[in-house]
């Protein structure tokens, strides 16, 4: 079974961010969320710098598949500058898009419009959605400490 150019052309842009991540590292003086992946073994540790509800810096460390690893590396790419409610917004578009969700603008994705094809791989879509999953956690974290700082109740 022959690759189609435009499938050879995904492979490659995967193979590039998991070779070579973009904002691989840890960033000090930001606690890590931390999950992982049993079935494949992926384990990300991700740390975000918010400046008030903008994404102003964001990193990923861990070891992961070639999948985990390129959506980490896609993700950062995505979301960084972006508002917590716009990278809430493409964490949700990412993994409709990854369960083989057709009838969504994954353009909005940049990079990480190329994992689409893990929708063919149920059993990938765990790896992919990872690092998405990490970031929702950190964005949950952040708004509670906001809410505890400001006096709100975060029940």
């Amino acid at each position: 079974m022959a690759l189609s150019r435009l499938d050879s052309l995904y492979m490659a842009v995967v193979a590039d961010h998991s070779k070579n991540p973009h904002h691989h590292g840890v960033l000090e003086g930001v606690e890590a969320i931390q999950l992982n992946n049993p079935t494949c073994g992926d384990v990300i540790a991700l740390t975000v710098k918010f400046d008030g509800d903008i994404i102003k810096d964001i990193a990923f460390a861990g070891e992961g598949c070639t999948i985990s690893t390129a959506s980490s590396s896609m993700m950062c790419d995505a979301v960084i500058g972006k508002s917590k409610s716009d990278a809430l917004a493409l964490a949700e578009i990412f993994s409709a898009m990854v369960q083989g969700q057709n009838n969504i603008d994954t353009k909005v994705l940049g990079d990480a419009e190329f994992m689409a094809g893990v929708s063919k791989f149920p059993q990938r879509v765990k790896c992919a959605t990872l690092a998405w999953n990490a970031l929702k956690k950190s964005i949950e974290r952040s708004e509670k400490a906001s809410c505890q700082k400001c006096g709100e109740s975060t029940e």
